[in-house]
């Protein structure tokens, strides 16, 4: 499996018991739906791997409780501590209606109201403290906060992205 493949689920940031048991910092918005998992991705030494999972339940809020079949003492939790955890994009519960996941939307068209098609998303920068779309129109970037109050459409099947942008925004990179 390769990490392209794969959206990150979360890391491993501590041991939870003697056993090997490990708690697991979970990126998402609905942690519950991943209480069932049977198996992992773990990223070891550039490669992933897969773990299989005896038992998983939620630990408070945005923690996982994990105690995978092989790893058995304090020791085995310890070689794969701080290591970061995948599933295939395939496991990604389906979004509706405006809700997209970021890699989903790499190549759509941005459309705003008033100055049309605005270019097309080459990435999403989620490093700043709000997300931003990054748009190539000609040999130009135009950034655009991923906002639900600038969003006002997602066509998935056009794969288009409608949006209202603030007064000058734009014109702050395509003139």
């Amino acid at each position: 499996m390769r990490k392209e493949d794969c959206f990150y689920l979360g890391k491993i940031v501590s041991q939870y018991s003697f056993k090997g048991e490990v708690l697991v910092k979970l990126d998402t918005d609905e942690p519950e739906i991943y209480e069932t998992m049977e198996s992992v991705f773990v990223a070891l030494r550039n490669n992933l791997v897969p773990f299989f999972i005896s038992k998983c339940r939620l630990h408070k809020s945005q923690l996982l409780r994990i105690d995978f079949e092989d790893v058995n003492s304090e020791d085995d939790a310890n070689k794969i501590m701080g290591s970061e955890l995948y599933l295939p994009l395939s496991f990604l519960p389906e979004l509706t209606g405006n809700k997209f996941y970021f890699h989903e939307v790499i190549g759509f068209q941005v459309f705003d109201d008033i100055h049309g098609n605005i270019g097309t998303i080459q990435s999403i920068n989620d490093t700043t403290s709000q997300a931003l779309f990054e748009i190539k129109k000609g040999d130009k970037q135009v950034l655009i906060p991923v906002n639900d109050n600038i969003i006002t459409k997602v066509d998935r099947k056009n794969k288009t992205i409608h949006v209202t942008t603030p007064e000058g925004l734009v014109e702050l990179y395509i003139n």
